[in-house]
C-alpha cells in the first residue's frame, strides 16, 4: 500500500488503485428451494459485472467481539417513562442471544475492487460508477452495503493486523503529515516475525496460512457457510 486517500480509494501500486464495499448477509439458508434459485440466479449476475479491467476479492473477516462495543450496539438507553424494567430485562435479553449465537466473534464481509490507471484523478471518475453500480446490485439482491472511507479502511487493517487487542486504533488525517507519518504507521503491529515456513507471529500472536486450490466441477453450497461457521 502506498497512499490511502480520505474518500476510501487506495493506492496499491504505481498504476493500481483500489476501493471496499462492506455488505450484510442474506437468509439464503433459510430460503425456500424456489427463492434460493432466484439467489443464485441474481449472484451469477451480480459475478458477471465484472470484466476482465475489474480485479475484485471477497474478505470474509472473524474478529474478536469488542466487549465494550459489543454493549454500546445493544444497550437501550434509559427514559424514566415506566418501561426501563422492560428496557433492561430486553437488553439483558439480546446479551444473552447475541453471546450464544456468534460464539464472541464479530463477523464481517467485504468486497475489494480495483482498475489500473496512471492517476488519482484518471481513475477516480470510473471507481464512483463501479461502485454505484455495485451497490446497485447488493441492493437487487436485498443485501445491505456501504462503502468504506479512507479512515474505516485502515481502521479494519489495523484490526486484522493487531487481533491481540493490544494496539488501540488512533488516526487523524491532521496530524498524519505533521508527525512525518504514513498511513502504514497508523496500521503496523508491534513485530511481524517468520521464522519458519509453517507458522508466524503477528505482534503477540501466532498464526498460520492454508491455500485451499479447488479444482471440482461443483460444489455444494454449504461449503462456504461451514468455512465462515468456524470458531477462529
Amino acid at each position: 500500500m502506498q497512499r490511502m486517500f480520505e474518500d476510501g480509494t487506495c493506492r496499491v501500486k504505481n498504476g493500481y488503485y483500489t476501493r471496499t464495499v462492506e455488505f450484510q448477509d442474506i437468509n439464503y439458508q433459510l430460503a425456500l428451494p424456489e427463492d434460493r434459485t432466484a439467489i443464485y440466479e441474481e449472484w451469477c449476475s451480480f459475478l458477471n459485472f465484472f470484466d476482465s479491467s475489474i480485479h475484485f476479492e471477497l474478505s470474509f473477516v472473524n474478529t474478536a467481539t469488542d466487549s465494550t462495543e459489543f454493549e454500546k450496539s445493544i444497550r437501550i438507553p434509559f427514559q424514566k417513562d415506566g418501561f426501563d424494567d422492560v428496557r433492561a430485562e430486553y437488553s439483558q435479553m439480546l446479551r444473552q442471544q447475541l453471546s450464544k449465537g456468534n460464539n464472541g466473534l464479530t463477523k464481517r464481509k467485504y468486497l475489494t475492487f480495483g482498475v489500473s490507471g496512471e492517476s488519482m484523478q484518471q481513475v477516480k471518475a470510473r471507481l464512483d460508477h463501479i461502485q454505484n453500480d455495485l451497490l446497485n446490485n447488493f441492493h437487487r439482491l436485498g443485501v445491505q452495503a456501504k462503502p468504506l472511507d479512507g479512515r474505516e479502511r485502515l481502521k479494519l487493517m489495523h484490526g486484522i493486523f493487531n487481533l491481540d487487542g493490544e494496539s488501540k486504533f488512533y488516526f487523524d488525517w491532521k496530524k498524519l503529515a505533521a508527525g512525518g507519518l504514513t498511513v502504514k504507521d497508523a496500521i503496523a503491529p508491534t513485530a511481524f516475525a517468520f521464522q519458519n515456513s509453517r507458522t508466524f507471529q503477528m505482534g503477540g500472536i501466532f498464526g498460520s496460512v492454508s491455500y485451499l486450490s479447488i479444482t471440482a466441477s461443483d460444489l455444494s453450497d454449504q461449503l462456504l457457510k461451514d468455512f465462515l461457521d468456524m470458531d477462529s
